[in-house]
């Protein structure tokens, strides 16, 4: 990679400016300090004085595993530095990861394409809105991209040197894998993702009769490294919580929280877009729920529906979800699986699925997110719409590219990773657009194809 920057300094320089100069605008711009970002920066700071753990009442630190420790640390590091609750140096340090981040996929594609793809994906990442508003967004997304992209390059590097037996790319690979599941727990699909990629082509070695004991070995070295760190974390919790967690709760709830499973498996039977969790979903507890907000796919029938408002009004009336609520809750899922299982085991997953890949991005920015309703300012209306096909050309350009371009090297392990995750997202009951953002550097590498150019002798491209 260096050699090809010292080549194209100029395209290299003014690209990275162009890229400096988008992300410097969300910066300035639209600059996001959310209640997750809070969240995290209070482990942070309380990490700092010595327990990993949340401020409750009377201003104790209760500890906790409600969270992985992977952007609190991050958090705590800045905050060590610069200072407590020194966001703007947060948001510069993403800015300037996410810049990198830009360097690692144009290396991905190097590798697996061509000099000359590489320069296009540098483009394509450099002047990607989806990734730059989030590196002004105190959120783990922005480290979470970084890492995904570094894994995948360790990856690639590990699998073209393969017969060399070096174990210093998967070494590397999995301590990035880690960092991708201690910042986020479905990180660790991206493990699910290599290790299934490697199976396949220890299938396939020991089919055409060649020795897979460098696969098994490259597998087994990204696995230990990666779950390594998940290891000390249960442990961690078994000493400090009497609690067996080697990730976190899925709710980030505390052991004696009430979870309203009811309720969640409820919203599953119905919510399909962005829209619905942000109206619905992220209003329960604590904010009430505003029934016209329901969309028809909420009902199967009148008496469904009388059942459904009335305990939306018992909500209301306290803001919180009883076990009583959520026992009726619950038999009203029960009642729409029973009837339409295929809508909530196969379409309602689909939509989602669609969804987050397709809608416009604009969950950080001021545009109403139901913007097909065409009722906001025209100013973010235009900036809906031009976002929404913007994401759309990524996604096509990606297929294109797959179908059209040149053969991309060991492009199954992108394919297996944007599977798994597709597929795991579909099962949550808050869809957004954030959580596809981490395929992103697969989707670049393939829509780069079709700037596809001649391969670089000397590597091993066959496509898999």
């Amino acid at each position: 990679m260096r050699q090809l920057v010292r080549q194209n300094h100029r395209f290299f320089l003014w690209a990275t400016l162009a890229a400096l100069a988008l992300r410097l605008f969300f910066f300035f711009k639209f600059p996001h300090v959310t209640a997750d970002s809070t969240f995290y920066a209070d482990l942070a700071k309380n990490w700092l004085q010595g327990v990993y753990g949340l401020t409750v009442e009377g201003g104790r630190v209760a500890p906790t595993c409600a969270r992985l420790p992977g952007y609190p640390a991050f958090l705590a590091l800045v905050f060590a530095v610069f200072g407590l609750d020194h966001y703007r140096t947060v948001l510069i340090l993403q800015v300037l990861i996410d810049v990198g981040t830009c360097f690692l996929v144009a290396d991905l594609v190097r590798r697996c394409i061509s000099p000359r793809a590489a320069k296009a994906a540098f483009l394509l990442t450099a002047l990607c809105p989806f990734l730059a508003q989030y590196s002004a967004a105190a959120l783990a997304e922005t480290l979470e991209i970084f890492f995904t992209a570094l894994a995948m390059d360790l990856a690639v590097i590990g699998l073209n040197n393969l017969e060399q037996g070096s174990t210093r790319p998967w070494f590397a690979c999995g301590v990035s894998v880690a960092a991708c599941i201690l910042l986020r727990p479905d990180g660790g699909l991206l493990l699910l993702a290599i290790g299934f990629y490697l199976g396949i082509l220890v299938v396939r070695a020991w089919r055409a009769g060649r020795s897979p004991l460098q696969l098994l070995r490259a597998g087994i070295v990204v696995g230990a490294c990666a779950l390594a760190p998940l290891a000390v974390w249960g442990l961690r919790n078994w000493r400090t919580l009497h609690r067996v967690e080697f990730l976190a709760p899925r709710y980030a709830n505390e052991e004696d929280e009430f979870v309203p499973n009811g309720f969640n498996r409820w919203t599953r039977t119905w919510i399909a877009d962005y829209a619905s969790t942000e109206a619905i979903d992220w209003n329960v507890p604590g904010d009430t729920v505003d029934p016209a907000n329901l969309p028809a796919r909420a009902f199967d029938t009148p008496q469904q529906r009388e059942r459904t408002l009335a305990l939306i009004a018992q909500y209301n009336q306290t803001l919180r979800v009883t076990p009583e609520v959520d026992a009726a809750f619950a038999a009203l899922a029960e009642e729409r699986i029973r009837t339409h299982p295929l809508r909530y085991y196969v379409w309602l997953p689909a939509l989602k699925i669609a969804d987050m890949w397709l809608r416009p991005r604009t969950e950080l920015l001021p545009p109403d997110s139901r913007w097909y309703d065409f009722t906001d300012d025209p100013q973010w209306i235009v900036l809906s719409v031009s976002l929404g096909l913007l994401n759309l050309l990524y996604v096509i350009a990606a297929g294109a590219g797959l179908i059209r371009g040149p053969r991309i090297a060991w492009i199954g392990l992108g394919m297996s990773y944007i599977a798994l995750r597709s597929s795991f997202l579909g099962t949550l009951e808050n869809p957004e657009s954030r959580y596809t953002l981490e395929c992103y550097p697969v989707v670049i590498l393939m829509a780069a194809a079709l700037w596809g150019g001649p391969k670089p002798s000397g590597t091993d491209f066959q496509s898999h």
